[in-house]
């Protein structure tokens, strides 16, 4: 089972999903209410739904009641569609500090996975009291911006079908996921042993198109995929994050893909990129073998090392420690 709650907001209302939660016949413990919170954060044109698998793995791990799931629906995707403007990572990240804050009292970690791993970084670096222990898949280190940088072009050649998609028309669910079937990172994982919660996760994102021809359009709102991108490429808040967070004692962990957005060999993050970033030493970097941008998330193996992540961020009790 879901929750879903509403959080108010700059301009409106975010929407939450509790992931997991169990069904009423399940007694509650005694203090479940200060149960460590995981509260993860998607990436750029994605949705809360990307986060079942890993949520679904946590809990086998931890038990029914052994954590809270929140996964935010960003401001301009899927539930939380109709909120904002403002848009941009800034807003993004203050939306999740108030989701945190709605929380008090129970141990927190925020994950994020590509854009998402930004939003998690630019919230702990503002309130590293609030959020001081944050996972970073695949996302959060961003590389300098080239001279002349043309946002669009930029945007639509780092996401290329992702961002296609938007302005594209489907006849039905079964054409949505058609389109996906041929992307090279994503199409795998639609047979694959996490299929039923990939399909979920696409068709959260589609909605009735709104010029009245009766098919089905993309959640995403392209003024707020526009203004987060803008921080991605060339904000130089966004990028200095990490940084400052770590700066001010917040525990970090970076999961990063061996491989690309489009399964390509290159993925954004490498050994000799990552020294050449210069993170700062209390910054704990994994490597995710056999794995792309996306199935580091989506597929087991990925989501193995995800949840290895969360557990040693989480300090359930007997974990308690240093890393």
């Amino acid at each position: 089972m879901d929750r879903i709650s509403r959080v108010a907001v700059a301009g409106g209302e975010l929407v939450v999903h509790e992931l997991g939660v169990p069904p009423p016949d399940v007694p509650e413990p005694v203090g479940e209410e200060s149960a460590p919170i995981v509260l993860a954060v998607h990436g750029i044109t994605a949705n809360a739904m990307s986060w079942r698998p890993v949520e679904r793995e946590l809990r086998r791990r931890t038990g029914v009641w052994g954590v809270r799931f929140l996964a935010v629906d960003v401001r301009g995707r899927a539930c939380s569609r109709s909120l904002g403007p403002p848009y941009g990572l800034l807003v993004d990240a203050d939306d999740v500090l108030t989701v945190a804050r709605a929380h008090p009292g129970a141990p927190l970690v925020v994950v994020g996975h590509s854009m998402g791993a930004y939003v998690a970084a630019l919230a702990a670096a503002a309130e590293p009291g609030l959020v001081s222990r944050v996972v970073l898949v695949d996302g959060g280190l961003a590389f300098p911006t080239p001279p002349g940088l043309d946002l669009d072009d930029a945007l639509a050649a780092l996401l290329g079908p992702s961002l296609q998609r938007l302005g594209m028309r489907f006849a039905d669910e079964d054409a949505y996921l058609q389109f996906w079937q041929s992307h090279p990172a994503m199409g795998p994982l639609l047979s694959g042993s996490t299929a039923e919660e990939v399909r979920a996760y696409l068709l959260h994102d589609l909605i009735p198109a709104e010029d009245g021809s009766g098919q089905l359009g993309s959640s995403c709102v392209r003024e707020a995929i526009r203004s987060d991108g803008a921080g991605l490429l060339d904000d130089p808040e966004t990028h200095a994050a990490v940084a400052v967070a770590a700066g001010r004692g917040v525990r970090l962990e970076l999961l990063w893909a061996a491989r690309g957005l489009m399964d390509e060999p290159q993925g954004i993050y490498d050994e000799a990129r990552l020294a050449a970033l210069g993170i700062p030493p209390p910054v704990r970097t994994t490597a995710v073998p056999d794995s792309n941008h996306f199935s580091i998330l989506l597929h087991h193996r990925g989501v193995t090392a995800v949840v290895d992540a969360l557990e040693r961020a989480i300090e359930l009790p007997e974990r308690t420690g240093p890393w």
